[in-house]
């Protein structure tokens, strides 16, 4: 299709998709198994910091002999330092890598780039078994954090731009109910070697992570790259040939040529709202237009870094990242291994149901209605926690049963519909280096939060025990508050009419918008029915200078 030759174009707003055949939901669907590659990396290392073998290596204090004083047994465990250093030090790593994954994503493209980040993180992996002390450990989990960075921000672009618009939310929840399948597995692996008395205790959880990595990596090579990445290169001939492979359908069927002069004729429209002129400028056009105008990149960039705050905010990841040492701190919980399973599980059992969900009632309800539920499960866990000193019996049953609830409004809601989210806010010509600042937003929280939470609940400083919970409470409000005032509805919308949603209204009133033209059609159509020959003609060239 190269020099602007004829591509069918449609000014109806209901054939801008081609139809989908089930093996094209099913490619586009493998990508989501990134989430295991992601989940089980964050989840193994809550149970390791739990295991005697790796606190007694860590830190070289003896096993606490069998009538040792209740002090003594308090005292055999990893310092809050420790905790924190190890824990944030991967979210440190992944920071980093979801930012230059940006980059790379534009200039080899959206499979390449995810591809790499399996290279990387399998070289994490290699210094992290090897390790017999705490700094080898540091170092492998800081160079597998910059492969999990490159995965996790690309894998949401990769799979936005390629799921067809009706699964779309449902195909991306895909990719967080892996993360949670990843924590499951996790935890499963850290409960059957938490007794083990040699390295195999911490090297089995972490060395299992090469297959997730082989399986992402090999299968990524069997699986066409976005269309949306070629059209930005300027390559419409093979952007041509993946959306027929995505779609199921002929390379030169109505269907196809429809679709592709649509994201075509968006990419030129955004490219002359705002217009690229060299590396730092293309940084820059993130941060372009007015704060107060709900489409302007501006104002994307901080919706997208700020639900990655505000997912980050709910405090999930304090129960997946500490929660056995927390139980254990506690004192009144038999087998924290066997909690962590549990919450772990509900996590798993709850995501399912998103699919439905954020189809049906949209991304908006969702995280309205799951920062509400949050709130009222925080502060019970609060309130009882407090109240009772979370003495063992009921008082720690019902601490147990509202975290668990606590974890399904999470994963039903907020879990999957932020990465959905970021997913669609961004044009084109912005959209990886938007995704990837909401990403590494991401890990940036992620990171601050497995810094301090040791401080705050660890015995030997802050010590506040269920108190956290308030704090947790509080943020969830917060998130409430912005869910309703911030986020847009993107329900049922392509790529390139959420663009068109933003343009034209506010997140309050989103859910009622209903798109009424195309891009194809405004950018112009010939008599006979063909995107402009010069629209085409312009993406090749612009595309071909970057």
């Amino acid at each position: 299709m190269p020099g602007g030759a004829v591509m069918m174009a449609t000014a109806d707003v209901n054939r801008i998709e081609a139809p989908v055949t089930a093996k094209a939901y099913f490619m586009c669907a493998f990508a989501a198994f990134g989430g295991i590659f992601f989940g089980f990396d964050s989840g193994y290392i809550s149970g390791v910091q739990g295991m005697s073998y790796f606190v007694r290596l860590i830190t070289g204090i003896p096993y606490p002999a069998a009538d040792a004083s209740a002090a003594t047994v308090a005292a055999f465990t990893l310092s809050s330092s420790d905790k924190s250093l190890i824990t944030s030090i991967l979210s440190a790593g992944t920071f980093f890598g979801a930012i230059i994954a940006g980059d790379l994503a534009d200039f080899f493209g959206r499979r390449t780039t995810i591809i790499l980040g399996c290279f990387v993180f399998i070289i994490g992996v290699v210094l992290q078994v090897a390790s017999y002390g705490l700094g080898l450990m540091v170092a492998g989990r800081l160079i597998a954090g910059f492969g999990v960075g490159f995965v996790s921000a690309i894998i949401i672009l990769y799979m936005s731009e390629i799921a067809p618009r009706k699964v779309r939310g449902a195909i991306v929840s895909g990719y967080q109910f892996c993360i949670t399948i990843g924590l499951l597995l996790a935890s499963c692996v850290d409960y059957a070697t938490q007794n083990r008395d040699d390295t195999g205790s911490y090297r089995i959880p972490i060395g299992i992570q090469f297959a997730w990595a082989l399986i992402l990596g090999i299968g990524l090579l069997l699986l066409p790259e976005s269309p949306r990445y070629f059209v930005k290169k300027g390559r419409v001939d093979k952007a041509a040939v993946v959306l027929a492979r995505l779609r199921g359908q002929p390379a030169d069927s109505e269907y196809i040529q429809q679709e592709l002069a649509e994201i075509v004729a968006n990419h030129e429209y955004e490219m002359q709202v705002i217009p690229q002129s060299g590396y730092f400028s293309s940084w820059f056009n993130c941060f372009k237009g007015g704060l107060f105008k709900p489409s302007s990149n501006l104002r994307r960039t901080i919706l997208g870094t700020s639900l990655q705050m505000m997912q980050q905010w709910t405090g999930v990841n304090f129960v997946f990242y500490f929660g056995t040492t927390f139980f254990q701190e506690l004192g009144t919980i038999p087998n924290p291994f066997l909690i962590g399973l549990i919450t772990t599980l509900v996590n798993v059992c709850s995501t399912p149901i998103s699919f439905w969900t954020i189809e049906k009632f949209g991304r908006r309800p969702l995280l309205i209605i799951g920062a509400a539920g949050m709130v009222v499960c925080q502060f019970i866990v609060a309130i009882v926690g407090t109240a009772t000193g979370a003495t063992a019996g009921a008082p720690v049953d019902v601490m147990i049963a509202f975290i668990c609830i606590y974890i399904f409004f999470f994963a039903s809601t907020w879990g999957p519909g932020a990465w959905v989210l970021i997913g669609e806010i961004f044009p084109l010509p912005i959209r990886s280096r938007g995704v990837a600042l909401s990403t590494a937003s991401n890990w940036l929280w992620n990171c601050i939060i497995s810094v301090i939470t040791p401080y705050m609940v660890g015995t030997d400083k802050g010590n506040l025990g269920p108190k956290v919970f308030f704090v947790w409470g509080s943020l969830c409000a917060v998130c409430f508050v912005y869910a309703y005032l911030l986020v847009p509805e993107t329900k049922g919308l392509s790529l390139e009419q959420v663009d068109r949603m933003m343009e034209e209204t506010n997140p309050r009133n989103s859910p009622k918008w209903v798109p009424h033209t195309t891009y194809a059609s405004e950018m112009g159509m010939t008599d006979k029915g063909a995107l402009s020959p010069e629209i085409v003609q312009e993406v090749e060239r612009k595309g071909s200078a970057v």
